[in-house]
């Protein structure tokens, strides 16, 4: 297996450089969706006068400091998004990044849940490591040794984010019970019409009608769902690794994060398109 053959070598196997570099369209595809989206729904007032984004950073780093944050807000958002479409079209790849890991560095100032801006800037950090993140749209695929090394770590990272979160949620008693999942369920059922912004709901009509009550067969078909999470995050990475199962693990990847994005459209489509974005690493 290509992974085991690279650790063995000193990172020294050849691998496809195309991987990364196809990841590296991914990331700045995304990244750039996510930017733009961020301008809208209120992201482009975020730090308006009086807003609580701005009474919360003037607490925590003082008035001098959030004020300098407040003015540089909205040309990075610029800036970054920019940058984001140029990475993802390969025009001077090393720049681009990171100019879209300082706009996502920036995030971390502000927003309160901060794992998706921590997840692509544990990726982004993968990508400048390559050796060989190409050009333009063109893709190499001449075995080399330039992103072995690269390839590798982003495979790592991917595999620690889903062991860590399937024993996260086996350490919940309230995870494994599936009563989690149906409290989130019930709880967005009820409010959906009340939130300020489209997109931040997106469970299906069917799902809400047959398992979006707390009774006893609801919280019976979350607990399943959670049992089967749990062994799907544990199962996906060496299945990825696999050439004989790989297929079968990108599909089901997929269609988990599809589910999970269901839950939180607009907060998850970065880790999501991310996280289903490194399966590509994981093929030699």
């Amino acid at each position: 297996m290509w992974f085991f053959d690279s650790l063995a070598s000193a990172f020294h196997h050849p691998t496809d450089p195309g991987r990364l570099q196809q990841f590296r369209l991914v990331f700045g595809t995304v990244c750039a969706l996510r930017f733009a989206l961020s301008i809208g729904q209120g992201g482009w007032d975020r730090f308006a006068q009086g807003s609580l984004t701005s009474f919360v950073t003037e607490h925590l780093f003082g008035q001098r400091r959030a004020r300098l944050l407040a003015t540089a807000y909205r040309p990075a958002l610029i800036v970054r998004t920019i940058a984001a479409i140029a990475l993802a079209l390969g025009l001077a790849p090393r720049l681009s990044l990171t100019l879209v890991l300082a706009g996502i560095v920036m995030e971390l100032l502000y927003l309160k849940s901060q794992h998706g801006a921590r997840y692509a800037l544990l990726t982004g950090a993968c990508l400048l490591l390559a050796g060989n993140p190409g050009h333009g749209l063109h893709i190499d695929h001449a075995p080399s040794t330039a992103n072995t090394w690269a390839q590798c770590l982003l495979v790592l990272i991917t595999t620690d984010i889903y062991w860590n979160s399937a024993w996260q949620k086996i350490r919940s008693v309230q995870f494994r019970s599936g009563l989690y999942l149906a409290q989130w369920i019930h709880t967005y059922n009820q409010v959906r019409e009340q939130l300020p912004y489209g997109h931040q709901y997106g469970i299906p009509g069917f799902v809400r009608r047959h398992a979006g009550n707390l009774g006893h067969r609801d919280v019976r078909l979350w607990r399943l769902v959670a049992i089967t999470v749990i062994a799907v995050e544990i199962a996906l990475p060496p299945a990825l690794l696999i050439p004989q199962t790989t297929p079968y693990a990108v599909v089901v990847g997929i269609g988990m994060h599809m589910a999970f994005t269901c839950l939180k459209p607009r907060q998850l489509i970065m880790f999501s398109g991310l996280t289903v974005g490194t399966y590509l690493a994981f093929v030699a």
